[in-house]
């Protein structure tokens, strides 16, 4: 059975669009799909550790420097592991702030600091644009370890959805990089992006990451016929020889399946992998902590693991 928490907060939601027809994606502005996300998921997280210093930044991006937000964690050693994070949204949405209070949180409870990459977004920077600046930001983070207080031994990529697939991709790019070892990562229900679609794609349709929604994702990325679609398709890659992971799958999430089967592939190629499922829980639970006491059990878990994995 789903949380009841999320529960009544979609029932809520339901209730207040009764008689509204809400326009497709397609016939909206995409900023305005990104602001109305941004806060939606800021007005259910307010409650984030205040201990938690941040510096905005510039990291290298592919064509150029990109935004950036660097979490220490309060009393941090001048030198501790580091987490390179990528937020959810499709590639299309999504920002720092969407994401500030979920970094807040693994930075605080995972006691190492998290960097935060604000990539080019989709579709006015098609695929592989987010991709591109994901791999050029990580490499940044190992280039310039001494200065953001990263240890270059322990050095992690994460994200969540399709920040999850663009960790993934990262970590199979840099895997025969000797100068870049990456030391984990943290998959948190991932889009994968495979060739043939799930069960749970199928048979889901929501709550919140609709067949809608997805289509209109895939659509901007335009990653589908380019000749390196394998970078975000990432149901054939090479397992083999990629860091130790953990994988975050939720039951009423129609990327269930693709997380659960990545996971799968990996361990079957003999990376150590963690997969962690919360059978009550949705898509893009980690940014709406103050919904449901389970957010906080799933973040401790989460954090913990990562916090073992860069001790």
């Amino acid at each position: 059975m789903m949380d009841p928490h999320f529960q009544a907060m979609l029932e809520a939601q339901a209730k207040a669009a009764e008689g509204q027809t809400p326009p497709p994606l397609d016939a909206l502005p995409p900023d305005m799909v990104r602001a109305g996300y941004r806060m939606q998921r800021q007005a259910a997280d307010q409650n984030a550790p205040k201990d938690v210093s941040v510096r905005d930044l510039k990291v290298d991006g592919a064509t150029g420097e990109i935004p950036a937000r660097l979490y220490p964690p309060a009393g941090a050693a001048a030198i501790t592991g580091g987490l390179v994070y990528f937020h959810g949204g499709g590639f299309v949405i999504g920002d720092l702030e969407s994401h500030d209070g979920h970094c807040r949180r693994l930075a605080a409870l995972a006691g190492v600091r998290v960097l935060s990459v604000d990539y080019r977004l989709a579709p006015e920077n098609p695929f592989p644009a987010s991709h591109d600046d994901a791999l050029a930001a990580t490499r940044w983070a190992f280039d310039h370890a001494a200065e953001i207080g990263f240890d270059p031994t322990r050095i992690a990529v994460g994200g969540d959805s399709a920040g999850g697939n663009l960790a993934a991709s990262v970590a199979s790019d840099l895997k025969a990089d000797p100068k870049r070892k990456i030391a984990f990562q943290l998959l948190l229900y991932p889009g994968i992006w495979p060739d043939e679609e799930t069960a749970s794609r199928k048979a889901l349709d929501g709550p919140l990451l609709t067949k809608q929604a997805i289509a209109w994702f895939d659509k901007c990325l335009a990653a589908a016929g380019h000749p390196q679609s394998h970078r975000a398709m990432l149901g054939k890659v090479d397992c083999a020889g990629l860091p130790p992971a953990l994988v975050v799958t939720a039951g009423f999430d129609p990327l269930k399946d693709e997380g659960r089967d990545h996971a799968e592939r990996l361990r079957a190629s003999g990376v150590k992998v963690e997969h962690a499922e919360y059978p009550s829980l949705i898509h893009d639970f980690y940014i709406m902590a103050d919904v449901s006491p389970a957010v906080g059990e799933a973040v401790r878990a989460t954090a913990a693991s990562l916090k073992a994995a860069l001790a």
